[in-house]
């Protein structure tokens, strides 16, 4: 199997991206499908999106697994900002540069995206009708259902650092840094009690766990959930029914209005779907969904 580093530009930063290639390594000159992959709140491809993508590849599908603004490999300053409008925009950027890859079918690029990705990649789907299909794994759906998710001291806590931060950033100095997971009752961006040993077994670093306290304008705003009826190509949605960040009760009345939706949950919790075998189960979901809509190379 072969991966490259590659990279692209969005809004005039690069942004850093694994290409993987399908493992029989195809005659480039034969077009396969690509998957475009990002991750999740303050996420990198770093945590475990290889392992999706080693498994996409294996089946015959070429990957484009990336990094958003801000964040990991990827340029961009001040650090660990997210900005939704940036990172749609860097969705965009990124489809469009696997239209342009050789032996890359442009007719049949598939978006993957987890947790705030899966978000955006609801948000992909409804905006670009010549996608192939699409696959959200525990989606962040709704900004307001996420909120009233957490205490309200806490909520008011980091609602307060994001209006302060906000202002400094109006005058242009320093962020300030909230977590972006912590212990119960820490005013962080989620802070159910797996969401920190959850966050550190995908194999986030210190530097990881913190995002702009700014950022919680943005996520609260955030509601792709609403865009749903307008998806109209195969899209597959991974629930996880205990779900302490991204309600899956919200999200799953909202994905089964799209017209070609196809909803499984899992009896895991929001971190859990990305290792052993809540992992197996669900990537051969996702492979076999790809099957039946867009075939591997």
């Amino acid at each position: 199997m072969g991966r490259q580093d590659v990279e692209f530009l969005s809004g005039g930063t690069r942004c850093a991206a694994w290409l993987y290639r399908p493992e029989q390594e195809p005659d480039l000159a034969i077009s396969v499908p690509v998957i475009v992959m990002a991750h999740g709140l303050g996420g990198t491809r770093t945590m475990r999106l290889d392992a999706f993508a080693e498994r996409f590849a294996a089946a015959g599908y070429a990957c484009l697994v990336f990094d958003y603004r801000h964040f990991g490999d990827s340029g961009g300053e001040p650090r660990q900002l997210l900005s939704v409008r940036e990172q749609v925009a860097d969705w965009e950027a990124a489809i469009a540069h696997a239209r342009t890859l050789e032996g890359v079918d442009p007719d049949r690029v598939v978006v993957w995206g987890t947790s705030f990705g899966g978000g955006h990649a609801l948000t992909m789907a409804a905006r670009d009708p010549r996608l192939a299909a699409a696959i959200a794994q525990c989606p962040f759906t709704d900004g307001i259902a996420s909120a009233l998710a957490v205490d309200t001291v806490t909520s008011a806590r980091v609602t307060v650092a994001a209006l302060r931060d906000k202002i400094r950033g109006l005058r242009g100095r320093e962020p300030i840094y909230l977590p972006n997971a912590a212990a119960p009752g820490t005013p962080a961006f989620m802070t159910s009690p797996d969401a920190l040993p959850g966050l550190m077994a995908l194999g986030a670093t210190a530097s990881d766990n913190r995002l702009t306290a700014r950022s919680a304008l943005d996520v609260l705003r955030y509601a792709p959930g609403r865009r749903t009826r307008r998806i109209a190509v195969p899209l597959f949605v991974a629930l996880c029914g205990p779900d302490t960040v991204a309600p899956s009760r919200t999200a799953e009345r909202q994905v089964r209005r799209a017209p070609r939706a196809e909803v499984r949950t899992y009896p895991v919790g929001h971190f859990e779907i990305y290792v052993g075998d809540a992992f197996e189960r669900a990537v051969a979901d996702y492979v076999e969904f790809l099957g039946r809509h867009v075939p591997g190379g």
